[in-house]
């Protein structure tokens, strides 16, 4: 029996087949859910790092938007600062120039006082074009005496009321808003 070719398959058994086959596809089903366990592990690690990398980027981010806005805000009040200082140097400059005319302005007021004819027209319009630069006459006559606004250099009696200018002295100037210089006035009270 050993010349025929069936008898070698007759001594195999079906059943051990069988088996082997069995536990070959538990072996195999085995390592696919190891495989897929390992997967899902990767793609959820994965997940996790991506998640992570986006946290730090849009915290990065938000640091460097609030940096650039910070900045943003310094630049916008350091141009505000240099432009005020700047309009206050143009002010105390062209104040420092007009404090510089109050004694032609003075002369001139006293010429005109004497011939008004003449002077009148230089005067006013040397004063027009101060006044166009921030020039302002006090007009204190008659007016509650402030001794920011003027110097008392006489002195009258009066009803016993409120100090009240009685006399200009000498004109007194506002450059802006600010005195430039004090009216010299006779004050009654």
């Amino acid at each position: 029996m050993a010349d025929d070719p069936t008898s070698e398959f007759a001594e195999f058994d079906e059943s051990e087949l069988l088996a082997d086959r069995t536990s070959e596809m538990s072996r195999l089903r085995a390592l696919d859910d190891d495989l897929a366990a390992a997967d899902a592990a990767d793609v959820e690690a994965a997940q996790d790092a991506i998640e992570h990398d986006v946290e730090t980027l849009l915290t990065e981010r938000d640091s460097f938007k609030d940096i650039a806005l910070r900045l943003q805000a310094d630049f916008d009040n350091y141009r505000k600062r240099v432009a005020t200082q700047q309009a206050d140097d143009v002010q105390r400059a062209t104040g420092k120039f007009a404090e510089a005319l109050l004694p032609v302005l003075d002369a001139c007021e006293a010429a005109f006082l004497q011939h008004p004819g003449e002077v009148e027209p230089i005067f006013n319009l040397l004063l027009g074009q101060l006044k166009k630069l921030g020039l302002e006459t006090m007009n204190l006559h008659e007016q509650p005496f402030d001794p920011n606004l003027a110097e008392a250099v006489l002195h009258e009696p009066g009803d016993g009321g409120e100090p009240v200018v009685s006399e200009v002295l000498r004109s007194g100037y506002t450059w802006n808003g600010r005195v430039l210089r004090a009216a010299m006035v006779k004050v009654r009270g």
